[in-house]
């Protein structure tokens, strides 16, 4: 396997995908910052490459599947191999609302962009990691489709439908050599941020209810897992899901505006 790592991020610009992106450079890794955001998706690509890495910035719509495509064929075209993906963006800014509300453009919206952009950019990727026998995809999913979270029904049903994608790839492409696993953090992310600033104290009781009695920070606390299972170490795992969340999913922590 090549020790410098052509890796795919997703939603890079901010957030986890930030941190992913700059823990990958740490290691010397390419990184495809892959953001519908271009200010901050050519930032964090610059920061990539002075932080050891070899950033680029791909402008890519997860609402629009061709632009997934295209991403992964760029990819391809400039380095010939994918050897790590990480599906983690998703389009930000829905209000909460009950089930019966999301209206049919919102949750084909969620869908298209939480679910098939996952699975075509790992079918994009396929072919690569197959021919060289390895490969590692990690997508990132939600406690809020694990416990139900009220409000964000959904994000929760394409979440969800990402650990079935997860799970079932696994067990297919495991004799390819790729693993693919699922990742579920509890995360200081900035919608987090937002409502903590709106809710403080419903923060305050889900912070109690998490046995590390914090939500974890993207680069010290999620990044390194997602760098875990991106290496050699979690050759042996595959079709899990990680919850990366200081013990939260044990009490079924609610997020209840």
């Amino acid at each position: 396997m090549h020790e410098r790592k052509i890796s795919i991020v997703t939603g890079a610009a901010a957030g986890i995908g930030e941190a992913v992106a700059r823990t990958f450079a740490r290691e010397g890794w390419v990184v495809m910052v892959a953001d519908i955001n271009t200010e901050d998706g050519e930032r964090v690509a610059g920061e990539v490459t002075a932080l050891g890495g070899e950033g680029h910035f791909v402008h890519t719509d997860i609402t629009q599947l061709d632009s997934v495509q295209a991403l992964v064929a760029q990819t391809l075209a400039r380095f010939e191999r994918v050897d790590v993906l990480v599906n983690n963006a998703y389009p930000t800014g829905s209000p909460l609302l009950p089930t019966q509300d999301i209206v049919r453009e919102r949750m084909q919206r969620s869908l298209t962009a939480g679910f098939a952009a996952v699975h075509e950019a790992m079918q994009a990727v396929y072919p690569a990691m197959a021919r060289q026998q390895w490969g590692r995809i990690i997508n990132m999913c939600s406690l809020n489709g694990v416990n139900a979270h009220a409000g964000t029904v959904d994000y929760n049903c394409a979440k969800e439908a990402v650990r079935a994608l997860t799970r079932t790839a696994a067990v297919e492409w495991g004799r390819d050599g790729i693993t693919v696993n699922a990742v579920c953090p509890g995360a200081a992310t900035s919608a987090y941020k937002v409502m903590q600033e709106r809710a403080p104290q419903m923060i305050e009781q889900i912070n109690q209810l998490i046995p590390m009695g914090y939500s974890g920070d993207p680069e010290r606390d999620i990044a390194p897992v997602v760098l875990f299972l991106a290496g050699e170490g979690a050759r042996y795992m595959t079709g899990n899901t990680l919850f990366v969340d200081g013990g939260g999913h044990i009490n079924g922590v609610p997020w209840k505006p």
